[in-house]
């Protein structure tokens, strides 16, 4: 493993406490940040720290993203934690049921929108404010191939998705002025507990559309994500950053 420079920086990184979330966190701290978890489930975010808590500083704040008052106050913890936000990874997200469009149960779609789309406003909205009155930080968004092609009876994950790589471009040409890096990333599926969302169709599907053969590790995709935060990303902005092993078309 390569060690990406990331000393002295401060990261927060949203459903950090397994899967990707949980990769990216373990890159980070063997990078040299200090890194804020921010989770809503307390048992794996409990787990996540004592498992991690010898390779740096790495500490958890319970934080629904779907509650705009949490995340405020989250934000305020964190900074006054860890001395500033550097470095936001927005990455928690859910699956939702596998569903045709017109059988798509209406509680469900509000809760992918609210998790995927409306959770990552939210924490950009109070994470970047921060970033710029100190002229500086690394946002990557974890969005999804899905998002680029649209998954078969995922509509609301496929829509909410989407709609993080445009919120990604949009806020990147708003903060271009400043250092100030918002990126995404759009992997195709890995073997987390999100699947346990999925049915087995479903997860045939996408391995399926995969010229590699296999679904990304979440190893890989903390690499990326690594060096799209470092200082050394200080141009690339706006930019969707491929991980569907060789799916994307573009």
């Amino acid at each position: 493993m390569n060690r990406i420079d990331l000393e002295g920086r401060r990261a927060v990184v949203t459903g950090g406490a397994q899967g990707i979330g949980r990769a990216i966190v373990e890159r980070f701290l063997r990078s040299g940040a200090a890194v804020a978890i921010w989770d809503r489930d307390p048992a794996e975010s409990a787990r996540t720290v004592a498992e991690l808590s010898g390779l740096g500083r790495i500490e958890s704040v319970l934080v629904d993203v779907t509650d705009w008052q949490a995340v405020e106050a989250a934000t305020a913890q964190t900074d006054a934690g860890l001395g500033g936000i550097d470095i936001l990874v927005a990455n928690a997200g859910i699956a939702g049921p596998t569903a045709r469009l017109w059988e798509y149960p209406l509680e469900a779609w509000r809760q992918v929108i609210d998790v995927d789309l409306t959770g990552v406003f939210y924490t950009l909205r109070a994470v970047v404010p921060l970033m710029i009155a100190r002229n500086y930080g690394r946002i990557c968004i974890t969005a999804s191939i899905a998002g680029k092609e649209g998954n078969p009876n995922a509509s609301a994950y496929s829509a909410a998705k989407a709609g993080v790589i445009a919120l990604a471009k949009s806020l990147g040409k708003e903060l271009a002025a400043y250092d100030i890096s918002v990126n995404c990333i759009t992997p195709a599926a890995a073997e987390t507990r999100i699947f346990e969302q999925m049915s087995r169709e479903h997860i045939d599907y996408m391995l399926s559309r995969i010229p590699r053969g296999r679904f990304v590790r979440v190893e890989e995709i903390a690499a990326m994500v690594a060096w799209i935060v470092s200082e050394e990303n200080s141009f690339t902005t706006g930019a969707v950053f491929d991980l569907s092993g060789g799916r994307a078309t573009y």
